[in-house]
């Protein structure tokens, strides 16, 4: 079929605004509505889950579990893995998608984004934050930022973004011509790779690059594929044609391998590890000679967050901001405070603070709503998780104020943690955890300046960071002596959190190209601008008036 490209008007899109939050307060419909949902999935669990290849389900039979986190003997969902033949012949579906999806009107590629947010907000909300919350582990309320709200807000803010992208034209004309920006989809097509701890992201990592004119690749995590397929689900009804985006879920030597080594393999739009982004950069390095263009590589990875505190501080408002920070979703944030810097003038106050706090915390299955924990999301992150707090238990530098305990029978639950050491280079302080795991150094107070050149220091991370100070001449010196350790900086806020339309997302160093989601930065990663210049006078000759006698 061939795709009519005809513009027949400039469009502008409708107002775009954050979604707004839903409180799930006991007695709400919204907390019923939710609960319904959460019954629903358990009654139709295990649900199988297809590969999706050029709009059609494939059933490989290489099967795996996804599992609940805090009810680990209950299987969420069976999925298909897809093999090395089944990869290759997504690329092909891909690419052979491409010219009609990119000689796709802008307003209409738009209005399949804005359905798919509308859709989200309302008919599948319920289904797609019970599948988050039950195969990825997150409370209500975690669930609702996540996988309702920012995930609609990717897709409005994104359009609206294009839309300001696309309307960047150079400015000058001279006489007799018109010059232009076109800024064309990539040659070839995006590779994603997204996380199990955020289903927006897989969302965006899918859809930005997409709604750019590209067309996709998407491999999700495996602990998130039952919330990831559901977002597959929404983009096929809000219209977007088949063989666009390819859902391949798939262990990672087998898709990587295909993609890395096809001649046609644009970009890659990563959120994971540290270590795992490294890699695929090298194996990209690797092969470039075989590409036609070269990779754009933009990828959001690790960090080693903090919260800075200055003597001039509220105590309040740093406790509540740990506390929620360090230990909301379980600390499996890439922006959760992992470290934190207390003058010893507030310790005595702070301390009291946080360890009454940290007693309120409950941890527990996720549709119990009083509780603010659930379990981390695997085996293996538990067996880290637990490796640290038992290195702390014998450390001589460290010492366990709060929490410090686990138990795997059920399901992978570890107390919040919070570890105070006098070693500010101390295992806890400088790796990455990925956990409910926080650790405090105390610093001599009038030391401040010196401190914060630790806090810079300390850590190859620079995703998120907080400074606490109601003194403005020490918070304008933290911000400048912190410029580069965060690329999401807060000043008396926690160091989550960051909205979409508000706090573009991403940080430098180890944690990643900082390409900002949530912005129109990142989507420029995923075009190519073509300079067009038309004339409409003719040259009436070659030489120039310099050259006249």
């Amino acid at each position: 079929m061939s795709v009519p490209t005809a513009t027949l008007a400039s469009f502008k899109i409708p107002a775009v605004t954050n979604e707004p939050m839903k409180s799930y307060a006991p007695g709400s419909a919204d907390r019923a509505n939710l609960e319904a949902a959460l019954k629903q999935l358990r009654a139709q669990g295990p649900i199988e889950i297809p590969c999706v290849v050029n709009g059609e389900e494939v059933r490989t039979g290489i099967m795996e579990k996804q599992i609940m986190p805090h009810e680990h003997k209950t299987v969420l969902a069976n999925y298909h893995n897809a093999d090395e033949a089944l990869v290759a012949k997504a690329i092909d579906g891909a690419l052979a998608a491409k010219l009609d999806w990119e000689n796709t009107p802008f307003n209409d590629r738009a209005a399949i984004f804005l359905k798919a947010a509308d859709l989200a907000a309302t008919k599948y909300r319920y289904k797609i934050m019970a599948a988050t919350m039950l195969g990825q582990g997150k409370n209500a309320w975690q669930a609702e930022i996540d996988a309702a709200a920012e995930m609609i807000d990717f897709w409005r803010f994104g359009v609206k973004y294009a839309e300001e992208l696309y309307a960047v034209q150079p400015p000058q004309n001279p006489s007799g011509t018109w010059n232009r920006t076109e800024y064309r989809p990539l040659e070839g097509f995006v590779f994603a790779v997204s996380p199990f701890n955020f289903t927006a992201i897989g969302g965006n990592l899918a859809g930005a690059p997409v709604l750019m004119g590209n067309v996709c690749v998407w491999k999700p995590a495996p602990a998130a594929t039952y919330a990831s397929y559901v977002v597959y689900e929404i983009l096929k009804e809000a219209g977007l044609p088949a063989g666009v985006i390819q859902f391949i879920p798939g262990p990672a030597p087998e898709v990587v391998g295909q993609v890395l080594k096809h001649p046609e393999f644009a970009a890659l739009h990563f959120t994971g590890s540290t270590h795992v982004f490294r890699k695929l950069w090298k194996d990209i390095g690797n092969n470039i000679e075989n590409y036609k263009s070269y990779p754009r590589i933009v990828g959001e990875t690790g960090g080693k967050n903090f919260h800075m505190v200055h003597k001039s501080a509220n105590v309040a408002t740093v406790v509540n901001n740990t506390i929620r920070s360090a230990f909301e979703y379980q600390g499996q944030k890439c922006s959760a405070c992992s470290r934190c810097y207390v003058p010893d003038s507030l310790w005595p106050e702070i301390k009291k603070g946080l360890v009454e706090t940290h007693s309120r915390v409950q941890v527990g299955p996720v549709d119990t709503f009083t509780n603010f924990m659930g379990a981390v999301i695997n085996q293996i992150s538990f067996d880290k998780i637990k490796s640290y707090i038992e290195w702390a238990k014998t450390d001589a530098e460290s010492e366990i104020i709060a929490g410090g305990s686990y138990d795997d029978s059920v399901g992978y639950f570890v107390q919040p943690t919070i570890i105070v050491t006098t070693n500010p280079k101390s295992r806890t302080m400088t790796e990455e955890i990925f956990g409910p795991i926080l650790t405090i150094y105390v610093y001599k107070a009038d030391e401040y300046e010196s401190t914060l050149e630790l806090v810079n220091n300390s850590s190859m991370y620079a995703l998120t960071g907080a400074l606490f100070s109601q003194d403005r001449y020490a918070t304008i010196l933290g911000a400048n002596k912190l410029r580069n350790a965060a690329g999401n900086f807060y000043i008396n806020d926690k160091c989550t959190g960051a909205a979409v339309g508000q706090q573009p997302f991403g940080g430098g160093r180890a944690s990643g190209t900082n390409d900002k989601a949530g912005s129109a930065a990142i989507l420029s990663r995923f075009v190519s601008p073509r300079s067009i210049k038309e004339a409409f006078v003719d040259l009436d000759d070659f030489v120039y008036p310099s050259n006249l006698a």
